[in-house]
């Protein structure tokens, strides 16, 4: 499966962005699917992931309640609504698939998309 991650830019303190997740291939809808950042200098870390049918999401604590997941398998598309962002919230994002739900651990998708970047000025 392929994935491309889009709907970057930058954005001010308290606004909303919403990523998206577009995938290829007859499976994606077989498949879990996280979402990470990056950081300039950090290690990439996990935001939350969904469950192959959209039914559960997990969630970092830093985004709890900000950032939600959701899915639509018919379309093939993932998507991470960002709201109330900040300036830690600045990073490339990626989305991932595979793995075990919820898949905190990066390693554990083998499937990754080139990443979109966030930018939160203050």
């Amino acid at each position: 499966v392929q994935l491309q991650a889009s709907g970057g830019g930058l954005v001010q303190t308290g606004d909303s962005l919403r990523l998206s997740c577009a995938a290829s291939g007859r499976t994606f809808s077989s498949y879990n699917v996280g979402w990470f950042r990056q950081a300039p200098g950090k290690e990439r870390e996990f935001v939350g992931s969904v469950i192959w049918s959209g039914r559960n999401t997990y969630y970092a604590d830093s985004v709890k309640g900000r950032f939600t997941i959701s899915r639509d398998n018919a379309k093939n598309t993932v998507n991470l609504q960002m709201n109330s962002l900040n300036p830690e919230d600045t990073a490339v994002y990626y989305c991932a698939a595979g793995g075990d739900y919820p898949s905190t651990r990066r390693h554990e998708y083998p499937y990754w998309g080139q990443g979109t970047l966030v930018t939160v000025s203050s």
